[in-house]
């Protein structure tokens, strides 16, 4: 069977519609640089894409801004702090080390992505360094950098993301209205009703 929907099949196919523009690659650094390192100290959100046997993975971090430690221009260090305990990222990171961040200032289109490895830390007098309202995360995820780089704010622009007129969705179904479709007699009311202070006993 044909395909018309015009499929890219090859890297000389993809180079052709995207071609390589002349000084992109000088801004990629193999540490972090000084101003680099601002994005990351104002950052209070952080995704963190990782890879293993099952596929790829990709998990929203925040804290305070300044939760991603500089330990040096080549390490950064964030907590693990408590989720739904699937641990995706985590066991992706103990088998396949592959890590990416992205950072998000608020209010700022620029975003900035480091790559490297990663690996897990249990130090209890480390885990303590990060504790916040007197809970010590379970892990400590250290990533080792391989590419530093900023990525321009086109992306952000465009969604206008920081638009404070267009975050009212209340038309958006509720966590426990998803649940509905997934799983039967499930008690939605009850789910909705307990959920803001499940969120705040389990924030840390």
């Amino acid at each position: 069977m044909s395909d018309d929907r015009g499929l890219v099949r090859t890297i000389d196919e993809l180079e052709a519609l995207y071609p390589w523009q002349d000084g992109m690659e000088r801004k990629v650094t193999p540490a972090i640089t000084p101003e680099q390192a601002r994005y990351v100290e104002e950052s209070p959100f952080v995704v963190i894409a990782t890879v293993g046997p099952e596929g790829v993975d990709c998990s929203p971090r925040g804290d305070p801004a300044g939760f991603v430690r500089i330990v040096d221009e080549r390490t950064v260090m964030l907590p693990d702090r408590r989720g739904n305990n699937r641990v995706d990222t985590l066991r992706n990171i103990v088998r396949d080390g592959r890590v990416a961040l992205l950072f998000f200032v608020p209010g700022i289109g620029v975003t900035l992505r480091i790559n490297g490895t990663a690996r897990l830390l249990t130090c209890p007098a480390l885990r303590e360094s990060f504790a916040m309202a007197d809970k010590v995360p379970t892990s400590i995820i250290e990533v080792s950098v391989g590419e530093v780089y900023t990525q321009c704010p086109k992306a952000l622009i465009r969604s206008d993301l920081w638009n404070a007129e267009h975050r009212t969705h209340d038309d958006l179904p509720t966590v426990g209205q998803v649940m509905t479709g997934i799983v039967e007699s499930f008690d939605v009311a009850a789910y909705d009703a307990a959920y803001p202070q499940r969120v705040a006993d389990t924030i840390y």
